[in-house]
């Protein structure tokens, strides 16, 4: 079985739903169901055996169904239902990528050994919530993607495929896709109304974005949590190969091994060879290997409402995901709402927060039992506050917000300046990839970062939403790494990393275009920063920080490639809540 134990919750038998303020009630027996097994045909070969792959589900659902009642489903998705493989990660002491002028080929890295096995993003059962749902009267069903458990297919990290075998159980549910039991029977979901919902964790969220960019009819409504939009932007960052936090050397290819679990352990291996090739880790270059990874390509098909959830503090998939899924979804007008806490890469139920169930409750009841409770008339956005306090409003970012540029001055290899007034001269830093960020920082001084900080914060200074780095950098050689944080000082000279970005300088132009550097030259580099909601307190100072290599984040080559900033044209934007009058007021 997938589906993991649950406490039981206590009900009264019931033939129908039944809603109170907005809310569906639990009035049916949770323990009362019926279950069934079943094996879902998709259109797709994905293990090229020369038949359809099939997608093995399971039902779960009200014994009410069994006398005429129809009702909606909440249906998840996931790799990691059969748990996963020992499989070991890239190395990432290398050196970078330099094109060869004379054959355009790559010159010699350091190493291409493989280190110490690490998993994906962390699986997360979603079993906690079948007893609220089946007992509030949805049905639940599960499905393992293709490559994994008793699924036939194979895993290919977020492909057209496996997008095609998780939206099939939505077809089925509608009365569009066939299945079978293990007998070999025909099997329908006669007991269901198509109404459909998804929602899940981590990979586990990222296909109900997945299948929701397909604009499937009968998907309804979505709840990604800590979910992918783009896998490029999970494994690179405009043009650098980085990591999903903590997984140091983690990429599409290691995932696709990782939660390979059906029993022919041989029939995949083909395809994770070509996804090994297709990636990239030598250009980091965005292609169209990632291009049909990327949910965003295909945002305007979504039909799906969508509750979008993430943590604040989440480095494995990091808040770029959410911001943009989420500011596109706005765009092409589907239903939306955001909740952000702050917490890191986990569940919104982990929080043990009444108003996350409550939440959740109310957009399934308007969206898959179609009862109005005016879920999306209420307040667009929901925020967790640094002190763990909850704050409801009109949107995110923050009404009002508005980019803010801050210049450098002089100082960087101890302390220098950040303000409003544009700095002069050129700063130098040596990288030395063997340093992390966080240790850099906290030096008083260091040829190994460059630091630029403001004034002790008057009042309280908010940021929400996209930072952006724009500096007038050269280098000493053909390749580096550039990494820039914003950190947050205490009065008692306490830091914290608010959030960091990093790009691969030879992408300046474009994330799918390698342009040579030609060192001692200046080139303008742009660098997205990590999109986040902080709040720098009173009393705090605002601190920006240009590193070469990212220990936990970028590859690690050799130290000592050399940076030199120009100060006069380098700046940092800031998503500043109240804009200019904020920050004159602040600093």
């Amino acid at each position: 079985m997938l589906v993991l134990p649950f406490l039981p919750t206590t009900a009264q038998a019931a033939e129908g739903p039944v809603f109170k303020d907005g809310e569906a009630q639990p009035v049916f027996d949770p323990k009362d169901v019926v279950k069934e097994s079943l094996w879902v045909r998709a259109p797709v070969d994905s293990d090229r055996d020369g038949k359809d792959d099939e997608v093995y589900t399971e039902v779960v659902r009200p014994r009410a169904t069994e006398r005429g009642l129809k009702v909606p489903v909440v249906y998840m998705v996931s790799p990691y239902f059969s748990g996963g493989n020992d499989v070991a990660n890239h190395n990432v002491d290398v050196e970078l990528y330099v094109p060869d002028k004379r054959n355009g080929r790559l010159l010699k890295s350091s190493s291409d050994e493989r280190i110490t096995a690490a998993l994906g993003p962390n699986p997360i059962t979603s079993g906690r919530y079948e007893a609220y749902f089946i007992a509030r009267g949805y049905a639940v069903v599960y499905a393992e993607s293709l490559g994994t458990g008793k699924s036939t297919g194979c895993p290919t990290t977020g492909d057209v495929n496996e997008t095609i075998g998780a939206r099939v159980v939505v077809d089925w549910l509608n009365g569009r896709a066939t299945a079978r039991t293990a007998t070999g029977e025909a099997i329908k979901a006669t007991w269901s109304t198509g109404k459909t919902g998804m929602m899940g964790v981590s990979y586990n969220g990222t296909l109900p974005n997945a299948v929701a960019s397909t604009g499937v009819r009968g998907l309804e409504a979505i709840v990604p949590i800590a979910a992918i939009s783009s896998w490029y932007d999970y494994y690179r960052a405009d043009g650098a190969v980085v990591a999903p936090g903590t997984f140091q050397g983690e990429d599409a290819d290691v995932l696709a091994e990782y939660v390979y679990t059906r029993a022919d352990r041989e029939i995949c291996k083909p395809i994770i060879a070509e996804i090994a090739k297709d990636q990239d880790r030598v250009t980091g270059d965005y292609s169209q290997f990632w291009d049909k990874r990327n949910y965003l390509n295909d945002v305007r098909k979504v039909r799906a409402a969508v509750l979008a959830v993430h943590g604040l503090n989440d480095w494995n998939v990091k808040m770029t995901h959410v911001e943009q899924w989420y500011s596109a979804l706005k765009k092409v007008g589907v239903p939306h709402k955001i909740w952000l806490h702050q917490s890191g890469h986990t569940d919104a139920d982990t929080l043990r927060s009444v108003e996350w169930r409550r939440t959740l409750n109310r957009w399934f009841t308007q969206y898959l039992w179609g009862h109005r409770n005016g879920v999306d008339k209420e307040p667009k956005a929901t925020l967790q506050r640094e002190d763990k306090t909850w704050v409801d409003e009109k949107d995110w970012p923050a009404p009002g917000t508005s980019d803010v540029k801050l210049r450098l001055s002089a100082g960087g290899s101890t302390k220098g300046g950040l303000g409003i007034l544009p700095g002069r001269g050129v700063e130098k830093l040596t990288d030395d990839a063997t340093k992390t960020a966080e240790s850099l920082i906290d030096l008083a001084t260091s040829p190994n970062r460059l630091s630029y900080t403001s004034e002790a914060a008057k009042k309280p200074l908010r940021l929400s939403g996209k930072s952006t780095a724009n500096l007038r950098v050269a280098f000493d050689r053909p390749a580096a790494n550039v990494t820039t944080l914003l950190v947050d000082r205490a009065a008692d000279g306490r830091s914290h990393v608010i959030t960091r970005g990093s790009t691969d300088p030879q992408n300046r132009e474009r994330p799918d275009k390698t342009s040579p550097i030609k060192p001692g030259k200046f080139y303008d580099v742009e660098v997205p920063i990590v999109p986040d909601d902080y709040i720098l307190q009173t009393g705090h100072r605002l601190e920006f920080v240009v590193i070469s290599s990212d220990y936990d984040y970028t590859l690690r080559p050799k130290p000592g490639a050399g940076l030199s900033l120009d100060l006069t044209r380098t700046s940092v934007e800031l998503p500043v809540v109240g804009g200019w009058r904020t920050v004159f007021q602040t600093f």
